[in-house]
């Protein structure tokens, strides 16, 4: 069995709490064998790397401040994510970018969060997970002021379609797939953008406990989604790229590791 690597779990969320455990174990006998696990604030960032370090062999991490905590950012928010981003076991700067889906934080605040975050992967020299939602155009923007500066970088859980996921592999970004691409309501446009990016740039995540893929057989008693049922999206993925499971299995796994210069 090839190990997949699911590049977003936001593993310190609350509904984890109870089974965090389990829900590792039942991952690593669905053939998981590493989970990027999601800061999306300081206080995120920290607990995630708590994790990280308690399960060395599976788990690291990423440091940011998501859209929608960009109005906590303050003075010592700067140096606190820099001292995060120099431990080893943080892969990636993130998640950071802009949501203007919801009005958590202002414009204004969500630009200034991310230009910060920008500089701090140029700085540190680690790629950066990337979140974008209803902001493309100023998104593609802030991102060419930095993009020849920095080490890579993932659009995490696209969703979007041809013409944004062409921009983002034109900026030299990977794509990230979810179970969206499960959902019949609002992933059908998916088919067609894993049918058009490179294999050598297509990232496999669940982004759980959010999106639960709906087309799971049987359906879990649940909404919650777990790791385990990453490879599911692979096999979703394969079976619409018309190529084997195998393949994109090995393939995601490889970009994975080569993005976040992941070592054993």
């Amino acid at each position: 069995m090839i190990e997949l690597v699911d590049i977003g779990l936001n593993l310190t969320h609350e509904s984890f709490d109870a089974d965090r455990p389990a829900v590792m174990e039942r991952a690593a006998a669905a053939g998981v064998g590493r989970i990027l696990v999601t800061g999306s604030s300081v206080e995120h960032s920290r607990a995630a790397l708590h994790l990280a370090r308690q399960h060395p062999a599976v788990l690291r991490a990423t440091a940011g401040i998501h859209p929608h905590h960009a109005g906590e950012c303050h003075a010592a928010t700067r140096a606190d994510l820099l001292a995060l981003l120099h431990q080893p076991e943080i892969l990636a700067v993130g998640e950071c970018g802009l949501d203007a889906f919801r009005d958590y934080s202002t414009p204004a605040d969500q630009e200034r969060a991310f230009r910060l975050q920008l500089e701090l992967a140029e700085d540190v020299q680690k790629p950066v997970f990337l979140h974008q939602r209803d902001a493309h155009e100023a998104f593609v923007a802030i991102l060419k002021d930095y993009v020849a500066g920095l080490a890579g970088g993932v659009a995490h859980c696209f969703t979007a379609g041809l013409e944004e996921a062409r921009a983002y592999l034109d900026l030299g970004l990977h794509i990230g797939i979810t179970g969206w691409l499960c959902d019949e309501r609002r992933g059908l446009h998916l088919k067609d953008v894993v049918r058009f990016v490179p294999l050598d740039r297509l990232l496999v995540e669940t982004d759980a406990p959010y999106l639960l893929p709906r087309d799971l057989k049987p359906k879990p008693k649940g909404r919650r989604n777990e790791p385990c049922f990453l490879p599911h999206i692979v096999a979703t993925i394969a079976q619409l790229r018309g190529e084997s499971v195998e393949s994109v299995a090995d393939q995601t796994t490889r970009n994975a590791l080569e993005l976040f210069r992941w070592q054993p």
